[in-house]
């Protein structure tokens, strides 16, 4: 599918890391964006830095996500690109021991219901309300092609590490539904495709010292580093520009396999 300024898409979780660099290469190429984010502030800078719409989303909540959708398509017409980036990664293992009573704790149901309500859940509910639109969008390939959906999973969906529980199980989840609803969409012509990325420099690696941080990066065969948010962006370009890749998730990790922990 050509990306042009013809092109609509709607990325979630876009305020920050691979999401806003999707987005911002999304409109580099002349595509109409909507940022879906919780982050008013940050989503709406970036917005406007890309000349696009801020939606605030909640990705749990759908009729915050009818409304988010409302408003991009008002401003932008129906979308033929979804990008699901919207996701947290929680920490904490099945079972832990305080270290003052020795007392054993059991990972607490919340935590994990909500990260697969997010991970999975919420990416689902994306997928279905986004491709339920663009079905009904006149075909833009020779092959009858309507639109295409990337989803995040992660690494961790094969390999997660101690502590990773509930973020695995969430992305295995993503990883598990993508070739089934590659299937269920095929007859509209939407292609779904996922990405595994490895250890990425993210919002969620600022904090950490730099003897961690280079710790990590030489676990990676190469190239010894962490993956940069932008190399994210030039996967999903490629993948919404070659028909031929649907139903499949792609590792994007440097070769990377993660140890327990």
């Amino acid at each position: 599918m050509k990306l042009d300024e013809s092109m609509a898409a709607v990325v979630t979780g876009a305020a920050s890391g691979l999401g806003e660099a999707t987005a911002r290469m999304l409109a580099a190429q002349g595509a109409k964006v909507a940022i879906l984010d919780m982050n008013a502030e940050r989503g709406g800078e970036v917005a406007r830095e890309i000349g696009g719409v801020f939606c605030r989303a909640d990705v749990t909540d759908e009729a915050s996500i009818d409304a988010a959708l409302g408003q991009a398509r008002a401003a932008h017409g129906i979308e033929r690109i979804l990008v699901n980036c919207a996701g947290i990664a929680p920490g904490k293992r099945t079972v832990t021991k305080k270290r003052d009573t020795g007392e054993l704790i059991a990972h607490d149901v919340a935590s994990f219901r909500r990260a697969v309500e997010i991970n999975l859940i919420g990416t689902y509910a994306m997928i279905s309300k986004c491709a339920a639109a663009m079905a009904g969008l006149d075909p833009v390939t020779p092959d009858g092609g309507r639109g295409v959906i990337v989803n995040t999973a992660s690494v961790a969906a094969q390999d997660g590490q101690i502590g990773q529980a509930a973020y695995s199980a969430s992305k295995g989840g993503v990883l598990g539904l993508t070739l089934p609803v590659a299937r269920d969409l095929s007859g509209f012509g939407i292609r779904v495709m996922t990405i595994m990325p490895g250890l990425f420099h993210t919002p969620l690696f600022e904090g950490i010292a730099e003897d961690y941080r280079k710790a990590l990066e030489a676990n990676v065969p190469f190239p010894s580093r962490l993956g940069r948010p932008e190399e994210y962006a030039t996967l999903v370009k490629a993948i919404i520009e070659n028909d031929m890749l649907n139903g499949e998730a792609i590792r994007l990790d440097g070769a990377l396999r993660m140890q327990p922990k």
